[in-house]
């Protein structure tokens, strides 16, 4: 048998979606679809303020099915609330689970569905299909242009003993339905649309530059990186502007469907170390990672990072061969800055003491198995320290 066929061989997959200007009213309809007798609604203070949560129970309730919601789901989501809200799912007998808000309360969802269904500790799922038993049925209704939990197949917790955020890759937490409403990105803070419109930039690079990268995620990742260029600056200008959050939020699942499949690569893995250590947010770690990473990772994918340049606008032809790879990483740079993100690791309350184990937690996340350049944990210090 030819190896070649057998190398290039990749599957693709994903949730049902369903996109467009009120997909979160149908909650409900697809909860009684499943034949749910109470439902567990996964969301945060944020979210419910804003009154997103509430438009999902009154879809349940119109369709007259029984529900309780949990709603203590912080920042990097943790271990004790899975736990917590495991618990509530478990002794309120729900059957299915309806996760609203953005990358927290999706993830802490399905770590309450692993937990729901596996026992044990959330922490023993940490890896790539550590997951054996299926999980409940997963409603996602994503409330930022960003994260992408809504559709991928990872999920990002703390684990607050270690002070380290650990990835569960499993096909089990891939979301039955996303319900994705762009009108519910309308109320995000300019810093957040700034911060999750920079995440899912970094999901388009990571995804199109990694050695598991196919021909279906390469097309999804360069049309996000394009409509990200193209978008997010107006999106954080004129919040109010739905044409702007419509682009946002399409670009937001096409970097998910792009990276659910080629996964990532060392600008998570730094990430994920210092938002596990440090408590600090992911999508603004991730925009100030990217432009040295992709300088970093430049010789080992330079044909590929010269197509991301051009769909973001630069003219790559116009450029000579040694300043090709500070280009694309300008081309980041200039966007970071231009959304007010021009802080340092410093500034951020890391300290230089902190770079050697932040390090070596990042050397072995399992996001670095498709980075397109070997690296180890001497490799990534000196990243960090170009940006402390």
């Amino acid at each position: 048998m030819d190896s070649t066929i057998l190398f290039n061989l990749r599957k693709f997959i994903a949730p049902e979606i369903v996109y467009g200007s009120g997909a979160i009213k149908l909650a409900g309809r697809h909860a009684k679809n499943f034949g749910a007798t109470k439902v567990l609604v996964v969301s945060d203070p944020g979210v419910q303020q804003n009154g997103w949560t509430e438009i999902v129970e009154q879809s349940l309730l119109e369709v007259n099915i029984d529900f309780c919601t949990f709603t203590d789901v912080t920042s990097n989501p943790k271990d004790h609330e899975v736990v917590a809200g495991a618990e509530l799912y478990r002794t309120e007998a729900c059957d299915l689970i309806i996760a609203v808000g953005g990358g927290s309360p999706m993830d802490c969802a399905k770590g309450i569905g692993i937990l729901a269904t596996n026992g044990s500790s959330i922490m023993n799922f940490e890896g790539i299909d550590e997951v054996a038993a299926p999980i409940p049925p997963l409603i996602f209704i994503p409330t930022t242009a960003g994260s992408s939990a809504d559709v991928s197949q990872f999920a990002i917790i703390t684990d607050t003993i270690r002070g380290v955020k650990f990835a569960i890759i499993s096909k089990m937490v891939i979301p039955d339905i996303a319900l994705i409403d762009p009108q519910t990105t309308v109320t995000m803070p300019a810093d957040l649309t700034a911060a999750t419109g920079m995440d899912a930039l970094c999901h388009s690079f990571e995804a199109f530059v990694s050695t598991a990268s196919s021909p279906l995620t390469d097309m999804a990742a360069l049309s996000s990186a394009r409509l990200i260029a193209n978008n997010l600056l107006g999106a954080h200008s004129e919040p109010d502007n739905i044409r702007f959050r419509e682009n946002m939020m399409m670009a937001s699942l096409m970097a998910g469907l792009a990276f659910s499949n080629a996964s990532l690569g060392v600008v998570h893995a730094m990430a994920h170390s210092l938002g596990g250590a440090l408590g600090l947010a992911h999508g603004e770690c991730n925009a100030i990672l990217l432009e040295k990473v992709t300088e970093y990772n430049y010789p080992a994918a330079a044909a590929k990072y010269d197509q991301l340049a051009e769909a973001m606008g630069q003219d790559m032809a116009k450029v000579v061969d040694q300043e090709r790879a500070t280009t694309v990483a300008r081309c980041v740079e200039s966007l970071r800055k231009q959304l007010d993100i021009s802080y340092r690791l410093r500034d951020m309350g890391v300290s230089l003491e902190d770079l050697p184990g932040l390090s070596e937690f990042a050397s072995q996340d399992p996001c670095m198995a498709t980075n397109p350049r070997e690296t180890n944990s001497q490799d990534i210090e000196k990243i960090y320290k170009q940006i402390f």
